[in-house]
């Protein structure tokens, strides 16, 4: 398939909304409010927010323009640009690496984002109603030892997704995250309102924000580094393949700072979300992934009108994980469009089914093959590390050193068209001395624990 054969969005706002839709996952939601509270509130926000300017949008813009030059699935991109740019084509393994990371990424998510589906399930059913501590972890361990039930939920979720890459860019992303995204926007502001009302909203406004600057340390530092580069999506395959949809009127430096800018505002709104139900009910704040599965649904059972709270918080996660998966498997349905010539419509049923096979591997880790481990990780664990600590941050430290380094300033400056001369010598000067070392860390610390 040769550059510029798949379908473009049909506006500026499509785009934002799949990159935004991408960027903002499940991670986002629970993680990024646990991590700033325990690593000092607001002077973790204050670090991660120059993080995120400094190494975040340089890097996203570079994928970006990358994909739109491209005009082809990752590896495709990368070869395009780099024959371009008379370098060697071998640079599209970077591209294969982005999208191994996101297939292994899938593999494991899409449970998770199963489990999320199963307990809107049980929101609108029950609203959680009686449930105590002891009864919610009894309820969580008897998910994970259900195995069909596991199945059912993440099958249903992986269905929804494909249903939307079937349908194609125009008439299936795009349609979908007009509607997923400005939703999921709206839930998080009716839930602050709520509890603006019921109460809790202070002591989780202290608890984000509050700033303690004797916090601030090299794990600190580090911490906020590795939120920046995973929040946004890079080195996922995502955000470069939608970049290869991008009309070349829509200016990239723009679109990057707004999606950059809603993926962190959605992180801190969804503190206020589901921090004050947790202080006001005297609930661990730093149960990690226990705090969505086991913590909440006990304080859903004790607030006023906890049924109805319960249903529009994870109707929430639900959209949130779809958009998500909707970004980790469109590169994926591209790149077999490409090199197999398939039909959209066969590669989106290709891809689903095959990460639909491998689910069960990473359902049955939480059960029938828990005890099996390899490097003292179970296969779940292996997974995570594989794609977590080694391919999305060497993948990302290659996309930055390819085009700091390999493609040339003409190039890029007439791709990402920045009105001000001194923007581009900012952005040329942070993707070249600035991001790499950064991602370098992020490599080391994950190799060495």
């Amino acid at each position: 398939m040769t550059a510029g054969a798949h379908e473009n969005w049909s506006s500026r706002f499509g785009f934002l909304m799949a990159a935004i839709g991408f960027a903002v996952g499940l991670g986002n939601i629970w993680r990024f409010p646990y991590v700033t509270g325990e690593n000092g509130g607001g002077a973790f926000v204050l670090v991660y927010l120059i993080c995120v300017f400094c190494i975040g949008v340089p890097i996203l813009m570079a994928e970006i323009f990358i994909g739109r030059r491209g005009r082809l699935s990752p590896p495709g991109s990368m070869r395009v640009v780099a024959e371009r740019e008379g370098r060697s084509p071998r640079w599209q393994w970077v591209g294969g690496m982005n999208l191994l990371a996101a297939f292994l990424i899938e593999v494991v998510y899409c449970v998770i984002a199963g489990w999320v589906l199963w307990f809107l399930y049980k929101a609108i059913v029950t609203g959680f109603a009686g449930v105590g501590p002891e009864t919610a972890t009894a309820d969580f361990e008897a998910m994970l030892a259900d195995v069909p039930g596991m199945l059912f939920w993440t099958l249903l979720g992986l269905t929804l997704t494909g249903i939307i890459i079937y349908a194609g860019v125009q008439n299936g992303i795009e349609r979908a995250v007009r509607v997923m995204m400005p939703t999921l926007f709206v839930l998080l502001i009716l839930l602050v309102i709520y509890n603006a009302f019921a109460g809790g909203l202070d002591a989780a406004a202290a608890y984000l924000l509050t700033a303690d600057f004797s916090k601030i340390s090299g794990p600190m530092v580090l911490a906020a580094i590795g939120q920046a580069f995973f929040s946004v999506g890079v080195a996922m395959a995502g955000m470069m393949t939608f970049g290869a949809y991008l009309p070349r009127d829509i200016s990239i430096s723009r679109s990057v700072l707004i999606i950059v800018t809603a993926d962190t505002l959605v992180a801190l709104i969804a503190g206020f979300v589901i921090f004050p139900a947790v202080f006001k009910f005297g609930l661990d704040p730093a149960a990690g992934a226990g705090l969505i599965f086991q913590t909440l649904p006990v304080a859903f059972a004790q607030m006023p009108g906890g049924h109805i709270v319960s249903v529009l918080f994870f109707l929430l996660l639900s959209v949130a994980a779809i958009t998500s998966m909707v970004g980790l498997i469109e590169p994926q349905t591209a790149w077999l469009e490409e090199h197999r010539g398939f039909a959209r419509h066969r590669s989106a049923v290709l891809v689903i089914a095959v990460i639909g096979v491998l689910s069960v591997l990473s359902i049955l880790s939480y059960n029938a093959f828990a005890y099996w481990q390899m490097f003292g990780k179970n296969l779940n664990g292996l997974v995570d590390y594989l794609a977590n600590n080694i391919l999305l941050p060497l993948g990302g430290l290659l996309i930055a050193v390819f085009a700091g380094w390999k493609v040339s300033r003409d190039s890029a400056r007439d791709e990402l068209n920045l009105n001000s001369a001194a923007a581009f010598a900012l952005w040329r000067l942070a993707i070249r001395y600035l991001v790499p070392p950064a991602l370098a860390v992020i490599l080391v610390f994950g190799l060495t624990g």
